[in-house]
């Protein structure tokens, strides 16, 4: 049966391609990177005060770890320059605002307190949307995860000197960890909890070989994923946790069972590894990482929606679609885009299919070739 005609007309063909862009346009992009550049040189510098003062004027920095620390200098810049831009864009700002005043809205807090803990726990930290599309896959993606957090943990306050670990007899086995100069407490490295303490990076590369392992299997034998995938935005970064964390268990390794043989060039080849991966997050896949808490303010404004029943049906068939204010909120960035069909996101994805055959079929004849 045909559609009518001003369903058709709600859902026109797709819109010619967009005028030259004018003078203002790239006036405005300058203005954005201007914007990122000045974010980035903000994080950057306090980022500089922070490890200045959180060490002790110095006195607690590990001068071997200097490369490692500049490195995080710019993997701050870079976070900071991308994220810039990134919220920018009139699609992940208006998404940005939504999703973050619905994070500190005091009505949600009251309506919903458990909302934000829970989704913090499910959404960020276990992940729960990808074990819908694949336990393997969640698993492996925990697996990283959750050792990249360990790893991160550990390395980051220890690179920049607010944490140390001394002894007083120069070589263990009892241990004081100290942060920003205070005791914080003394373990044994020989005991259970000790030796987990102190080898903290060696589990989290037992964590992230089988996970990116898997990852990197995968990319290379499924093949919707051969099919998408670039060497560059897919391999490289699973590659990178790979090596680096292979380097770390060979740098114990050849502590314990080597007497320090080949420790140098291993110490190297971990440094060069890690310093790269740390520079190559903010322009890569990795930069989903810092996108993803961003997402949590979105599924709570979502959430407070669909408690207060604003479930928005499909025109055509009466399914939900999705809640009203995510719908109006799609609605208004496509207008923000100056997409002249925002009509279309009131229709599920089944009858968004069927409306662009048939408005196809009312332009082009019937056995057109």
């Amino acid at each position: 049966m045909p559609e009518p005609s001003e369903v058709r007309e709600a859902v026109p063909l797709p819109p010619a391609p967009p005028p030259p862009a004018s003078p203002g346009a790239g006036a405005a992009g300058r203005s954005v990177t201007a914007r990122a550049t000045l974010a980035g040189a903000v994080v950057s510098l306090l980022l500089i005060v922070a490890i200045v003062l959180g060490s002790r004027l110095l006195r607690d920095f590990d001068s071997a770890l200097l490369p490692y620390a500049v490195a995080t200098v710019f993997l701050a810049f870079g976070v900071a320059y991308r994220y810039t831009v990134w919220v920018s864009a009139p699609g992940a700002q208006r998404l940005f605002k939504k999703g973050f005043g619905s994070f500190f809205s005091a009505a949600n807090f009251r309506s919903a307190p458990t909302a934000v803990p829970r989704m913090l726990a499910t959404y960020l930290g276990f992940q729960k949307f990808l074990g819908a599309r694949s336990r393997s896959r969640w698993a492996a993606h925990q697996l990283i995860f959750w050792g990249c957090v360990l790893a991160a943990l550990i390395t980051f306050p220890l690179t920049w000197g607010w944490f140390t670990f001394t002894s007083s007899t120069g070589s263990g086995p009892g241990y004081e960890m100290r942060i920003w100069g205070f005791k914080v407490l003394g373990f044994d490295s020989l005991d259970f909890l000790g030796w987990l303490m102190f080898h903290g990076l060696d589990v989290a590369a037992v964590l992230v070989i089988p996970g990116a392992s898997y990852f990197l299997w995968r990319r290379m034998k499924d093949r919707g994923a051969i099919t998408g995938q670039r060497f560059a935005y897919d391999l490289l970064p699973l590659i990178c946790l790979i090596v680096i964390s292979v380097t770390g268990l060979l740098l114990t390794f050849s502590s314990i069972f080597l007497h320090g043989g080949g420790y140098e060039f291993l110490a190297l080849l971990h440094m060069v590894s890690v310093v790269f991966t740390l520079i190559y997050i903010p322009f890569g896949k990795f930069f989903h990482i810092v996108q993803r808490p961003a997402a949590v303010g979105m599924q709570l404004f979502k959430y407070t929606a669909r408690r207060d029943d604003q479930v928005f049906a499909c025109k055509r068939c009466g399914e939900p679609v999705d809640t009203t204010p995510y719908v109006e909120n799609l609605r208004g960035t496509m207008q923000d885009l100056k997409l002249d069909f925002n009509a279309f996101v009131e229709y599920c994805p089944r009858c968004k299919r069927m409306l662009r055959g048939g408005a196809y079929l009312a332009h082009v004849k019937k056995g057109f070739k």
